[in-house]
């Protein structure tokens, strides 16, 4: 069949290998936003995002009706959030964000792939790296014709935009965190159809690596990733 079937064969099996990955952390963040805050998005502005940012990952709607009807039930999970922060090898840096049930759990996970990595990976106390990365709100928004990035920045830097973006028909906003309610809602009532909103975490200082380095730094990335107990992972790698 050729080396181009293979190819195709390998990008569909990667991406329902993300796919595998991202669903299931989209529908937790969905349950955690409607136990926390209702089960209507209409009244639940954590809800609404999740919903969004799940829809715009193309998650089916079932799966989405399942999420939030899983945080009314009996048996729903109490899911507390925590955070690691190590040094992987060749001395990348490594914030990983969970939600888990199970917090000895996900502490004897983390803790393992750490400890198994043969390329001198380790966790360092929480709050060791916290300057090394900043803490933003980002919206991602479709252009629309007609749409005016200039007045749009004018019209957000009151609500606590620091920069705006655009890239191949996509505009990017960006804030410190503690905006990211204000932000919303100011697009909100401009009716600006968002696309995804999240609180990323960027690298103050990002540091080039080698090819040979980062086949080092991704296995651990990838084993990190595989845990369902872990939502994100960000590094300073450039």
């Amino acid at each position: 069949m050729g080396r181009a079937f293979e190819y195709r064969r390998a990008a569909k099996e990667k991406r329902w290998d993300k796919m595998s990955r991202l669903f299931p952390r989209l529908a937790k963040t969905i349950t955690m936003a409607a136990k926390e805050g209702g089960p209507d998005p209409e009244m639940n502005a954590s809800l609404r995002t999740a919903i969004q940012n799940a829809k715009a990952q193309n998650m089916p709607k079932d799966n989405i009706d399942a999420a939030i009807k899983r945080a009314s039930g009996a048996d729903a999970e109490d899911y507390i959030e925590v955070t690691f922060e190590g040094k992987g090898p060749h001395g990348v840096l490594l914030f990983i964000e969970c939600a888990t049930d199970n917090n000895n759990r996900v502490v004897a996970n983390i803790k393992s792939y750490f400890n198994k990595d043969k390329v001198g990976a380790s966790l360092v106390p929480n709050g060791s790296l916290e300057f090394m990365f900043s803490r933003n709100a980002v919206f991602e928004i479709e252009k629309t014709e007609g749409m005016d990035i200039e007045e749009l920045e004018l019209e957000l830097i009151d609500a606590g935009m620091e920069e705006i973006e655009e890239n191949e028909g996509f505009i990017y906003v960006y804030g410190d965190y503690t905006n990211f309610g204000s932000l919303s809602k100011k697009l909100e009532e401009m009716k600006i159809d968002v696309k995804s909103a999240s609180l990323k975490r960027f690298a103050t200082t990002p540091v080039e690596f080698t090819d040979e380095q980062m086949t080092d730094i991704e296995k651990l990335i990838d084993k990190i990733e595989e845990d369902d107990d872990v939502q994100a992972v960000y590094t300073n790698i450039a």
